[in-house]
């Protein structure tokens, strides 16, 4: 009796984020021979650039908590979640020869606190198992043959293959490779795409020039953010933020981004109010202020009696007049909810990364596209959204993998 070899089948991978990476590395794993393509002239780009101030992973809460950090798209992400865990792609890290550690926020980095030994080291594993990596190769969507269709340099080449996983990007950054332009390549086949939105993103306020020159690119520390939705939610958060020319971004801004870009859509601004002394009470405040100050100029007593300088000092100047800053109850009521008005999203390209992509109603749990059966879609091209601390990341290899396990079986069922 003669054994006989099983097929070897092929996959295209398009994309090579870490979406297409790991789920390249689940097919090649399996026998698969899989060829992945990028834009670029190298992959990886933006994760490298995610790593560059240290490269958030993923984040040490408890699970229970974590999966709630996705917000509308919790239902979506978590089975996703369930399958490879922030546990699960800590171990994976190690598995490539990178330690990691739980930093006092609870985000988890590298030792190294860097995104390229860890890059170096996984393409190392993937060419050593097979993977071939095509640069330069944008994809022009498939020809009537179903065949894909791609630009390398001046030419146009065709590639069959077996199944294709598209991990393309949503479409911040565009340098980087996630510049959107698989939309309408995947529209023209009637796939369910909710509209691209900035998501961690900075947001536009209408400084006056003297308070631009002076203050921007200065840190708010230490304030609480609150305001109520278009539903009528009320949303607060404690945190630091980014005072920049054209308004504010920073770490605080983008938890409650997703939330704040939506309310704009509803409302056309949303004003949102700082309380800029947390730790003290309005009557604390009040009764501080209302201290004997002497020949202390205003802004001394400010700072001696509240601790109020700097740029907090310069906002409540840009607020209040001159009048009203001499008015105690006014100046300690401003202090405890200072209203700024937020005017639109900062552009998208600019955003850290976007809400929007293919829906999850175009797809099968597997995530294969129920119109084009044999492609999977993976990465931030899909409607989902999170803030950053690992969140982003998390969800994207759980989701790269996830789709290369899909490929896997619908080319099993082939046999």
């Amino acid at each position: 009796m003669t054994e006989t070899t099983p097929p070897l089948f092929s996959a295209a991978i398009i994309g090579g984020g870490p979406a297409g990476l790991i789920a390249a590395e689940i097919l090649s794993q399996a026998g698969i021979q899989v060829d992945l393509y990028d834009a670029m002239p190298s992959v990886g780009r933006k994760f490298l650039l995610a790593g560059k101030g240290g490269l958030n992973i993923t984040h040490a809460e408890p699970f229970a908590d974590f999966v709630t950090r996705y917000g509308k798209s919790q239902a979506d992400i978590e089975p996703l979640l369930n399958n490879f865990s922030p546990q699960m792609l800590r171990d994976w890290v190690s598995a490539l020869g990178i330690t990691t550690f739980v930093g006092s926020s609870q985000r988890v980095f590298p030792l190294e606190m860097k995104a390229a030994p860890l890059l170096r080291a996984w393409l190392h594993r993937l060419r050593t198992a097979g993977v071939k990596i095509h640069t330069r190769h944008r994809w022009l969507g498939w020809d009537a043959n179903q065949a894909l269709r791609f630009k390398h340099l001046e030419t146009e080449k065709t590639v069959m293959a077996d199944t294709v996983i598209l991990a393309l990007g949503g479409g911040s950054w565009a340098k980087l490779g996630s510049d959107g332009r698989w939309l309408p390549l995947l529209a023209q086949h009637d796939i369910a795409i909710a509209p691209l939105q900035p998501a961690n993103c900075g947001f536009i306020v209408a400084w006056s020039d003297v308070f631009r020159q002076r203050f921007a690119a200065e840190p708010l520390k230490s304030v609480t953010l609150s305001f109520t939705d278009a539903t009528g939610q009320l949303w607060q958060k404690n945190g630091e933020l980014m005072l920049t020319e054209s308004g504010v971004e920073g770490s605080l801004i983008y938890a409650l981004s997703a939330p704040l870009r939506d309310a704009l859509n509803a409302q056309g601004s949303v004003t949102i109010y700082l309380d800029l002394t947390p730790d003290k009470d309005l009557a604390r405040i009040s009764k501080e202020l209302s201290r004997p100050r002497g020949s202390k100029s205003m802004s001394n007593h400010l700072r001696s009696s509240v601790g109020i300088s700097g740029a907090k000092s310069g906002l409540l100047r840009e607020h209040l007049s001159a009048n009203e800053f001499s008015d105690l109850p006014k100046l300690a009521a401003t202090i405890k909810a200072m209203p700024l008005q937020l005017s639109a999203t900062r552009p998208i390209d600019e955003a850290i990364s976007t809400a929007g992509g293919v829906c999850f109603s175009a797809l099968n749990k597997q995530l294969m596209l129920k119109k084009i059966p044999g492609v999977f879609c993976a990465g931030e091209m899909l409607d989902w959204e999170a803030p950053t601390g690992g969140y982003l990341l998390s969800a994207t290899f759980a989701s790269g993998r996830a789709a290369g396990l899909g490929a896997l079986a619908w080319l099993q069922s082939k046999n």
